[in-house]
């Protein structure tokens, strides 16, 4: 099917799901929500799905603006999509600050531990002594009922308004990098400033991820907008390749998320 062409193989099962959410809405006339999705499977289901398609629309939205985590709600062309569709509420916990520090990670692990799949939760905020996330209103009483440590500290989660969800301020740094290729290994080795034998190390040993999804190979080829993301050493999104030096070099804009 010609549409593979525009995605990584790792990617077309994801495109297959989008093509029969797609289908299902258009012969049946009915309306699909699904969980939450990543920036680049929500790319893949713009793509899929097109923006000027005559038969199907399709809207997103996380709870708050600019949400990393979103969901889609897909209809037929002739139904009305508002905010209510997409079923988002707020749930809030605090702790405290003084006895123990909690960060991003450990709320993802809490929900690991407990067999939560990363689609049923949306944007995780944790600041100033308080845990922040967006669910689903079906999924809400088992979170309330379940996720009742963090790390060996009690938390309680309640309800709160979407509009009471403070989020985090992110600072990307943009850099210029030369580099002799835009392989993965040769990419990270330039934006965290290590040795090709770690970079490779880190990537073979699955610690790397592009685009969220885990990858191993070294010699995968990046482009402008794929993001990547390194245990222990953060994120960066490729901004531009802006072509070659002299010595045939590609001219890379990297943001890295400080």
């Amino acid at each position: 099917m010609p549409i593979y062409q525009h995605f990584r193989k790792n990617e077309h099962p994801f495109v297959d799901r989008a093509i029969d959410w797609m289908n299902n809405v258009r012969d049946q006339y009915t309306v699909y929500v699904t969980d939450f999705l990543n920036p680049r499977e929500r790319e893949i289901v713009t793509s899929v799905i097109g923006l000027n398609n005559e038969e199907v629309k399709f809207s997103f939205f996380g709870g708050v603006d600019d949400a990393e985590r979103e969901r889609a709600v897909i209809a037929p062309y002739f139904v009305d999509i508002d905010e209510a569709d997409f079923e988002l509420i707020g749930l809030e916990a605090t702790y405290a600050q003084k006895f123990v520090t909690l960060e991003h990670p450990d709320v993802l692990g809490a929900f690991t531990s407990l067999g939560i799949d990363r689609k049923m939760i949306g944007d995780i905020f944790v600041h100033d002594g308080r845990i922040q996330l967006i669910t689903t209103e079906e999924f809400k009483h088992y979170v309330m009922q379940e996720l009742t440590e963090i790390k060996r500290t009690k938390v309680s989660f309640k309800e709160v308004a979407l509009q009471d969800i403070e989020k985090d301020e992110q600072n990307w740094q943009r850099k210029h990098h030369t580099v002799s290729s835009m392989r993965l290994d040769v990419v990270v080795k330039a934006v965290y400033q290590l040795s090709r034998k770690n970079a490779t190390k880190l990537i073979e040993s699955e610690r790397v991820s592009l685009n969220y999804a885990l990858e191993s190979n070294p010699a995968t080829l990046l482009g402008p907008g794929d993001l990547l993301s390194v245990r222990g050493y953060g994120r960066c999104k490729l901004i531009a390749d802006e072509g070659r030096t002299r010595k045939d070099k590609h001219r890379l804009i990297a943001a890295r998320l400080m």
